[in-house]
């Protein structure tokens, strides 16, 4: 399994996972204190919780118990509020704080072996010098290789206090020794923002993944470099990002808005109606700008694209949202776990929740997309828009007049149907199984090594008929059985996926988007959009 060592892992085709972030608060709460709360020490919760501790017939986890019964209450109050444990809270909060301790490199394991498929910019294994690609044979001067590896244990390998060290025994070849890097553990910084580049003349494009503590920062960053390159167009990607922090999303959107505009407001039982104003500070508040979005784009991702398009700032381009409309509050428990409780729902400019109902259980609310996909609502714009939310759903008004729809995520302004060899079988199995990256390990280096410069490869290297063999007979390896159909209708894309990746492993994140976009229909009608 791919793993970014230091806990936080990291996967090519980013799918539905983001939505475990949700939309936090970001002053993270402890457990409340108040008297009121706890002042019945033996409720019924807490006395079955002691018997089990005390006389069931079997030795169990406690403490997984407990979490379980909890999600089972909490599932029943809505599908987002949830209780993490410690790993779980952990996790999270590394990867909506930007960063985490470690020795700063993603890997896979191949042939019971450890490979290193990323080495992230300014980490302690680049200062290092680790090159990518790097086999680890040897760990602190221990064999590590054939040693019945797995991801857990490699966590647990890396795993360590800041400023301590680490010694990776690397096989170098073609003389096959093996050379020592010493690796000093201190706090990698991951940026939420995949790529920024310039996709057309005079228009950028900006990639985030979730809303982070760091994301506007590292947005204003990426915004002064192409503007110093003549953008004064933006596309701003937010397929696949599953949400983040609510005060992130209202500064993604001050950076785009005139004084005083109403973003969004949240408003819940126990919580006082609030609104979030744009202030005077944006920098990018006259361009041109497109946003994208997907069914997997949520919760922060549909606040920022909802008051885009309630104030007709942007033009929407992609298909409709996932749909989720409620504001979780962080509880923190003293043993380090934590309950994402949904303490308020969010409104747009327009008045209108853009959550889609739960009201048939967590079940069926998590089958929603299947159900999406099967009515046919990816690939036709007609099935999109004739959906029954919205046929019930009350209309609401843009600033302009345009007429827009609350109760299940944001509609488009540009339906973009999905391309049906991204969503087929085959080409999951081949991204969940890992077969791209361990590819380009194996069998791509060479190839690699012809192009001294990423623009070369992307604009001259091109996945041959014969190399597209070569893949498939490689995946058939670890994929015993793969539909000859499937396969020439994934055909072109497969061969996008295995260069892009294979220039993410060379030259980076930013390089395996600027591949995969160079025939992307959202990218190319957004494009047009803005011109």
């Amino acid at each position: 399994m791919k793993q970014t060592a230091g806990i936080i892992f990291r996967s090519v085709i980013l799918l539905l996972a983001g939505m475990a972030i949700g939309l936090l608060i970001n002053n993270q709460r402890s457990t409340p204190d108040d008297d009121a709360l706890y002042a019945d020490g033996n409720n019924k919760l807490d006395q079955v919780m002691q018997l089990v501790r005390k006389k069931y017939v079997d030795s169990i986890n406690v403490d997984s118990v407990e979490g379980v019964t909890i999600n089972n209450l909490l599932q029943k109050l809505d599908p987002h509020s949830v209780y993490l444990h410690k790993k779980q809270a952990q996790s999270l909060s590394e990867k909506l704080e930007g960063g985490f301790d470690g020795i700063g490199i993603e890997s896979q394991i191949l042939r019971d072996t450890l490979f290193v498929t990323q080495v992230i910019a300014g980490g302690p294994a680049a200062k290092a010098g680790l090159p990518n690609g790097a086999r680890v044979v040897m760990l602190n001067g221990k064999p590590f290789s054939g040693t019945h590896l797995t991801s857990e244990k490699v966590n647990e390998a890396f795993a360590g206090k800041k400023d301590t060290g680490v010694d990776l025994g690397v096989l170098e070849y073609p003389d096959k020794k093996t050379k020592v890097y010493h690796v000093r553990r201190s706090h990698v910084n991951m940026s939420s923002l995949d790529a920024a580049y310039t996709v057309a003349q005079g228009t950028g494009y900006i990639k985030i993944s979730k809303f982070g503590s760091a994301t506007d920062t590292d947005f204003k960053t990426a915004l002064k470099k192409l503007k110093a390159n003549g953008v004064h167009k933006l596309l701003l990607d937010l397929r696949g990002n599953g949400g983040g922090y609510l005060n992130t999303a209202t500064a993604l959107a001050d950076e785009f808005l005139p004084k005083n505009k109403l973003i969004v407001y949240t408003q819940g039982q126990h919580e006082p109606r609030t609104d979030y104003f744009s202030t005077d500070s944006g920098d990018f508040e006259q361009g041109k700008l497109a946003v994208l979005v997907d069914e997997h784009s949520a919760s922060a991702s549909e606040i920022l694209a909802g008051a885009l398009q309630d104030l007709d700032r942007a033009v929407i381009v992609g298909r409709r949202s996932f749909g989720k409309g409620l504001v979780q509050a962080q509880f923190k428990f003293d043993d380090g776990a934590a309950l994402n409780l949904t303490v308020a729902r969010y409104f747009t400019p327009s008045g209108r929740s853009i959550q889609k109902s739960y009201k048939n259980g967590a079940e069926s609310y998590r089958n929603d997309l299947a159900d999406r996909l099967q009515k046919g609502e990816l690939y036709i714009a007609e099935n999109n828009i004739g959906d029954s939310v919205f046929n019930t759903s009350v209309p609401y008004h843009t600033t302009a007049g345009k007429t827009v729809y609350g109760g299940g995520g944001i509609m488009p302004d540009i339906f973009v149907p999905e391309a049906a060899a991204e969503n087929s079988l085959l080409v999951q199995e081949l991204a969940r199984n890992q077969l791209f990256s361990a590819f380009a390990i194996d069998r791509m280096q060479p190839v690699l090594k012809e192009y001294t410069t990423a623009a070369d490869f992307a604009k001259n290297y091109t996945v041959s008929d014969d190399e597209l063999t070569h893949f498939i007979i490689y995946a058939s390896a670890t994929l015993k059985q793969m539909d000859s159909h499937e396969i020439s209708i994934a055909k072109d894309y497969v061969k996008t996926l295995i260069k892009a990746q294979a220039a993410r492993f060379k030259w980076g994140n930013e390089w395996y988007y600027r591949v995969i976009n160079q025939n992307d229909a959202a990218i190319l009608k957004a494009v047009a959009a803005v011109n």
